[in-house]
Order: structure tokens, then C-alpha cells, then sequence
């Protein structure tokens, strides 16, 4: 007989809030090249786990998303972490002003419904070329159609009684939403030149209402994100 999921869940990180100059070369890097802006969110954390670590960012549940405003040359990062930020290596210049931090500790409860947004890099595994060599692996490629993100999206939505695992995999969020009152929009492709020449990531951002319906399976989509590239500001659930 299936488990029965628990009806409420505790969700406690921390979540960092920084606005900077987008003029000023710290930021304007990091909006140039992927890579560098993850250095930037990292830069928050150093010394809590061994250097070198290839696993850091997980081993302390680093996620983060970032909002661009030209108009108001303003780039604003959020970032969430098991751990409390240090944010005093990012150069006073370049933030407009001081990063503001707080402790999230909430309780969630199966059948609440909560507004969300989050930028993904939907993607689906193309197999390998005919004749390829064995053991060759499929290529991550992008999705182009609001449809098909959407699509993306969906499977791994959660409806009542369905377990936390897909039948094919897919590890689902622990909510359910509304397909068609979704909004979806394609965001700019972001890329790294050296040492990572060739990295390239779709984006889409998505927002809504979630209705929660495994709270324990919820809570693990909030802590670890959602998709792949969540080392490159994917994947962040935000909501309210």
C-alpha cells in the first residue's frame, strides 16, 4: 500500500536580495557571461565547505535568479541558501543598495495555493546520432516554443495521488497548477566564452498559481530547484 504524503512540511533557508549598477564592469560581466555570474552568487559563501569542492553549490543548497531592467540599468539577484551570506566581496560601486537578507521559515499545507515565478532551462534529450559509438549519451537541447516549455513544465506538475517520481522519471514538484492560466515568456539564451567556450543555456520564465498537493515533495523542489542548469540561475522557485 503507497505512503501517505504528510499534510504539512517546514521550509527554512535564506534568501539574499541585491540590487546592482548594471553600468558598472562587476555586474555588466556577469551579465556577459554565465559562468562569471555564478561566480558572483558563490562569492556569497566562501569558506563553508572545502575549496575545490565540485559539489558546493548543492552541499549548500545554492540556487538563485536574476531579473534584468534596462531602463533602470538595474540587475537584481536573488539568492537562497541553507547558509547566511557574505556578500562584502562584491564591490560597494557597483551595488545600489545594501544587499538585504532574511530567514525564511514557513510552513506549508496540502491545498494552499501560492503565486509563483521561475526561470527554467527546459530541455529534452536528443538520442544519440544513428551508428554513434556505444555508450554515446544523447545531447540536451533546448526547447524553442512557448508550447513545448509548457509542455516541460506540466510534466512535472503533481495532480492529487500521484507519486513524487513520474513513471519515466521525472521528479515532480509536489503541486499541481493550471495549464492555461500559465504565463510564459522566452528569455535570452545565456553563454560562457572561456573556460567554458560552447556552454550555452535556453531560458523561459513562468508564472502562475500552485496548488500544493505532497508538501514534502514540495519542499524538496524549493530546496533544490527545478531542470538542469540550476548552477547558472535556473530553477529557482520564488512564490508568495
Amino acid at each position: 500500500m503507497p505512503a501517505v504524503p504528510a499534510q504539512t512540511a517546514r521550509f527554512v533557508t535564506t534568501h539574499s536580495l541585491l540590487t546592482l549598477d548594471a553600468r558598472h564592469p562587476f555586474a555588466a560581466k556577469s551579465l556577459i557571461d554565465a559562468q562569471d555570474m555564478h561566480r558572483t552568487v558563490m562569492s556569497g559563501f566562501q569558506g563553508w565547505v572545502e575549496e575545490g569542492s565540485r559539489d558546493a553549490r548543492s552541499q549548500m543548497s545554492i540556487l538563485s535568479a536574476w531579473t534584468l531592467d534596462l531602463r533602470q540599468a538595474r540587475l537584481t539577484l536573488v539568492v537562497q541558501a541553507s547558509i547566511p551570506a557574505d556578500w562584502s566581496r562584491i564591490p560597494s560601486a557597483a551595488l545600489v543598495d545594501k544587499p538585504d537578507t532574511l530567514t525564511i521559515d514557513r510552513t506549508f499545507r496540502t491545498g494552499e495555493r501560492l503565486d509563483f515565478r521561475t526561470t527554467v532551462n527546459p530541455v529534452r534529450s536528443r538520442p544519440p546520432a544513428p551508428g554513434s559509438a556505444g555508450g554515446s549519451r544523447g545531447v540536451r537541447v533546448g526547447h524553442k516554443r512557448p508550447e513545448h516549455v509548457k509542455g516541460w513544465f506540466a510534466r512535472r506538475l503533481q495532480p492529487v495521488g500521484e507519486p513524487a517520481v513520474a513513471p519515466d522519471g521525472v521528479t515532480r514538484i509536489g503541486a499541481d497548477a493550471d495549464l492555461d492560466r500559465l504565463a510564459l515568456r522566452m528569455l535570452p539564451k545565456i553563454s560562457s566564452q572561456a573556460p567554458h567556450r560552447g556552454l550555452s543555456i535556453a531560458r523561459a520564465e513562468i508564472r502562475g498559481s500552485l496548488t500544493i498537493t505532497d508538501p514534502q515533495a514540495f519542499i524538496a523542489s524549493l530546496t533544490r530547484g527545478i531542470g538542469h542548469a540550476r548552477a547558472y540561475s535556473c530553477g529557482l522557485l520564488l512564490i508568495r
